[in-house]
């Protein structure tokens, strides 16, 4: 679930960082929410090994996730299979059944509106996954 403080401790993970990754991730940051008001940010799978997390959006179920590595930032979206994805801007994990992800790597260029575009579909995947869910039986 997203949570009020998740975007702090972004903020936080993003100034940690202080390098090439935190720039790009605060770049594909401020796309993701423009691109939809509705997403929320969230920051899951906080453990001893990685105790800042993994920064998520989501909009009725993940959207995707904000990875950290030494020569990549990688956004791997859950749903990623199931979108379409006209400019090629998935990069990653391509062999998957359900996740496609995108690796930026130092100085990767962003096509800001196919970005955009291909959030947007992840939020319209997951709309539209989630019309399918039956009803949980009230207790």
């Amino acid at each position: 679930m997203a949570d009020d403080n998740a975007s702090d401790l972004i903020d936080a993970k993003i100034a940690a960082l202080g390098d090439w990754r935190g720039a790009m991730l605060t770049q594909l940051r401020a796309l993701i929410r423009a691109a939809d008001p509705g997403i929320a940010e969230a920051v899951k799978w906080r453990k001893p090994t990685n105790p800042s997390g993994v920064p998520t959006w989501e909009y009725a179920g993940v959207l995707c996730t904000g990875e950290i590595y030494k020569d990549k930032v990688k956004l791997t979206f859950a749903k990623g299979a199931a979108i379409a994805d006209p400019t090629r801007l998935f990069n990653a994990s391509l062999d998957g059944n359900v996740r496609r992800a995108i690796d930026f790597s130092e100085g990767a260029k962003v096509d800001a509106a196919a970005f955009q575009a291909l959030i947007r579909a992840a939020v319209e995947a997951n709309v539209e996954a989630n019309k399918f869910k039956p009803a949980r039986a009230k207790r």
